[in-house]
């Protein structure tokens, strides 16, 4: 139990004790007056009946009051709910947009890749190309040197 509800019921109870032991005050009849008129009563039992009525009072108010927190705070939770469902897609677009981004830049670097791979195969058959021919020539050249040695 918290504290407050414990000195609430301590309080109580010592109210009760009170009245129990000083029963016979409580009920003894009193001359009482309401400016327009005069009777006569336990002025205790009067008094307790007011306390007993503050009491339930403020019992009802703290109903209500809790009443209306619970209220407010399940439409904030329903709020927070719903914001954090808009969050969530949000989340969920901005992953989406950036795999694509990503996916995007993966086939633009393979395309490049594979541009720079034919490119290099290109340059690559060229200079055997090139390399070929001069092999060619100085095999031509080597064998007129032979000829020409043998003549």
């Amino acid at each position: 139990m918290r504290m407050r509800t414990l000195l609430l019921l301590l309080v109580l109870v010592s109210i009760g004790v009170f009245v129990s032991v000083n029963w016979a005050a409580v009920t003894a009849p009193t001359r009482l007056s309401l400016l327009v008129t005069t009777f006569e009563a336990p002025i205790g039992l009067l008094m307790l009946g007011l306390v007993v009525l503050v009491v339930l009072t403020f019992g009802v108010y703290l109903v209500v009051w809790q009443s209306a927190m619970l209220l407010e705070s399940r439409r904030q939770t329903k709020e927070l709910q719903a914001q954090r469902t808009l969050a969530d897609q949000a989340e969920a677009s901005r992953f989406t947009e950036l795999r694509d981004i990503v996916h995007d830049e993966l086939e633009g670097l393979a395309n490049r890749m594979a541009q720079m791979q034919d490119a290099l195969c290109t340059e690559i058959r060229d200079n055997a190309n090139a390399l070929t021919a001069t092999i060619a020539e100085l095999d031509d050249r080597m064998q007129r040197l032979q000829k020409g040695d043998a003549l």
